[in-house]
């Protein structure tokens, strides 16, 4: 099976007998050479101190002198956002774990970056031994940000960092952008779009982020990422769901349903509501789902047995942010006994 996200981290993570990734010190390690903690030239002695004593160690306790004997304040408050975040992930044990409680229990103090991070790490966990790489292409959804280009009325998504960077460098790295800055127009940005034929592609560049996703209804990307987010729940939950892709929602019963972002979870609300949906908002909309529940028993009583409805959105600017988090602590489980 073909291997990818090499610098994701999974490798230095071990799984339990759930088949949940056990944090290991490599794994904290990794947090430690990031430019943001490894020191530099112009780094104090304390601050080698502390870095050398948590390489050793990674897991060390680090009193609030220690930091405040730093030099340089970038590196003091780097070090203890980094230490809080190490905190959990050792308290929680798992990654998964350390994930799921931060949006159960609240993420304050803790950059967005390493949410992400966490997602890559648990969904590639979760597509391990994929040979699909549409399900891998749509994987990316869930920890990086896209563009959204509408073509002929198809949703195609396009890695926004990855995007920004061949409009400002032309493909051409740091050459590219001294050209851009001196005035000249930067290239257009060509990205190639996953074909059936052309999908194995991916493989290749896997950490280059530079591949289209076509979204269309019927198409083969959707019906991936919808493999995808089943997977994820059975992850964490333990819940076996069905996703299918809804051209609408014709519904009286409409109980259940969850966003898949912030746009759409305001989407979802007003037409359940029967709120007034303007055109410019409907266009935003790129996929409605249906998620059924393999054994209804797992879900609240009040709503067993019935579907629960997702949406996708765009903003009016073309982006996409997925939560996949929102499919962890929206959904209508039933309480624990």
């Amino acid at each position: 099976m073909p291997d990818f996200w090499p610098n994701s981290g999974y490798h230095l993570l071990e799984r339990d007998a759930a088949g949940h990734l056990r944090v290991t010190d490599g794994f904290i390690r990794a947090y430690l050479q990031r430019p943001e903690i490894a020191p530099i030239d112009e780094s104090c002695d304390a601050e080698r101190a502390v870095h050398g004593a948590l390489m050793a160690n990674p897991r060390e306790a680090v009193g609030e002198a220690r930091i405040a004997a730093m030099v340089d304040e970038d590196a003091r408050d780097n070090y203890r956002v980094f230490l809080g975040f190490r905190d959990r992930l050792v308290q929680a044990g798992t990654v998964e774990a350390c994930y799921l409680g931060m949006f159960r229990d609240g993420v304050a103090g803790v950059p967005p970056l390493f949410i992400d991070q966490m997602a890559q790490v648990v969904v590639r966990a979760v597509i391990d031994g994929t040979d699909d790489p549409f399900q891998a292409r749509a994987a990316e959804l869930l920890f990086r940000e896209q563009n959204v280009i509408l073509r002929d009325g198809a949703p195609l998504v396009a890695d926004r960092e990855t995007v920004e960077m061949l409009a400002t460098t032309g493909g051409m790295g740091s050459l590219g952008k001294l050209v851009v800055d001196s005035g000249a127009p930067a290239k257009q940005v060509n990205m190639d779009v996953l074909q059936p034929e052309t999908a194995e592609m991916y493989w290749v560049r896997n950490e280059k982020y530079d591949t289209v996703l076509d979204l269309t209804f019927t198409r083969q990307g959707l019906d991936a990422l919808c493999r995808v987010l089943e997977s994820w729940v059975v992850h964490f939950l333990g819940s076996e769901v069905a996703i299918q892709p809804l051209p609408e929602i014709n519904d009286d019963k409409w109980v259940w349903h969850v966003g898949l972002d912030a746009e759409a979870t305001a989407l979802l609300n007003d037409l359940y509501q029967d709120n007034e949906v303007g055109d410019d908002r409907r266009r935003c909309l790129l996929s409605l789902f249906r998620l059924e529940f393999k054994d209804a028993n797992q879900m609240a009583e009040a709503v067993r047995g019935r579907p629960v409805y997702l949406a996708l959105c765009m903003t009016p600017a073309g982006r996409l942010r997925l939560k996949p988090q929102n499919l962890l602590v929206n959904l209508p489980l039933a309480a624990e006994s």
